[in-house]
């Protein structure tokens, strides 16, 4: 079974006095009371990065990824816990100091705080985040409205390049571009700037985690909707647009693979000029690739003459 067959059929029933656990099926806990907003991600080695080879970069990879579900939420993280099991090997003198000034360099970034964790000796490396933010509202899943626009913040792909030429699955040479890919992959950028206005007109909303069309899928995965996206309107960079053009590669294979740490939402059609407006404001790119639709439609995505795409893989799932 996948991760929400696991949790839906063991675990959701022990959640229903805690109404802050919003079933099971968000990306946080709320606990409206006392306006507080957790959530919880592990990160284990060959699972969610493919080795500790650049410690440095790997924390900043698992740090930005948890504080992303606090920002789609439209909250502003604060405090962050941060628990490992490791070994010598992994937690070597030189490997902590690598972490320790990443860390640094995340929490002036993100004006966050180490607030405490736990670490213990293990064969397997593995990372356990805790991210705290604080809001009297967020933003939910599972709230969107038939005719609602779909919208997605920055690019997608890049991540996903990255990843292969760090598999030497792909191969481009020496120089800017290669850095870019895999910088994009160990570095997200992010959209902190997004999250004090996205509340003002998102309907639901996600981030990309495990590739656009899963997450789209899980955002309303309780609602009798169903989409449609135009290939063409989803976001590229221009590197990676040269990239696919140089290789002879479909863009298709590569918007939905995960890893991405973008914002994905919906809105009414009455919010595009806020929308616009706030993507203007803040330096942010917010692209809109499509619409929700009734339970009726059979959910699709068309290439540029119109046509429905047939995807075999939509993204990433954890099987067990």
């Amino acid at each position: 079974m996948h991760e929400f067959e696991l949790i839906k059929n063991y675990f959701q029933k022990l959640s229903k006095k805690s109404l802050g656990s919003l079933n099971l099926n968000d990306d946080v806990f709320f606990d409206k009371k006392n306006n507080l907003v957790i959530s919880v991600d592990t990160y284990s080695e060959g699972s969610h990065f493919i080795n500790f080879k650049k410690p440095d970069l790997v924390i900043k990879k698992i740090i930005r990824s948890s504080i992303s579900d606090l920002i789609c939420k439209g909250v502003q993280p604060k405090y962050y816990f941060i628990s490992a099991s490791g070994n010598k090997k992994s937690f070597s003198k030189s490997n902590l100091s690598k972490i320790r000034k990443s860390l640094n360099q995340e929490q002036n970034k993100y004006k966050i705080f180490l607030s405490g964790g736990d670490t213990i000796f293990s064969s397997k490396l593995s990372f356990t985040i805790i991210s705290i933010g604080f809001s009297k509202t967020i933003v939910y899943r599972n709230k969107a409205k038939i005719n609602d626009d779909i919208y997605v913040s920055g690019n997608l792909g890049d991540s996903y390049m990255g990843l292969l030429l760090l598999k030497d699955k792909i191969k481009i040479s020496k120089g800017p571009l290669k850095k870019y890919f895999i910088n994009q992959y160990y570095m997200p950028n992010i959209q902190l700037k997004l999250v004090e206005k996205i509340k003002n007109f998102a309907n639901t909303s996600i981030d990309i985690s495990d590739g656009l069309l899963t997450d789209l899928d899980k955002m309303i995965n309780t609602q009798n909707l169903s989409y449609q996206i135009k290939l063409k309107d989803i976001p590229i960079s221009s590197n990676l647009k040269k990239t696919l053009e140089l290789k002879n590669l479909a863009k298709i294979n590569y918007i939905s693979k995960g890893d991405d740490y973008q914002v994905l939402f919906t809105a009414s059609k009455s919010k595009r000029r806020i929308i616009s407006k706030a993507s203007s404001n803040y330096g942010v790119k917010i692209t809109r690739i499509g619409s929700i639709k009734a339970s009726s439609k059979k959910s699709t995505i068309f290439d540029h003459k119109n046509k429905q795409i047939s995807l075999k893989n939509k993204g990433y799932f954890h099987i067990f």
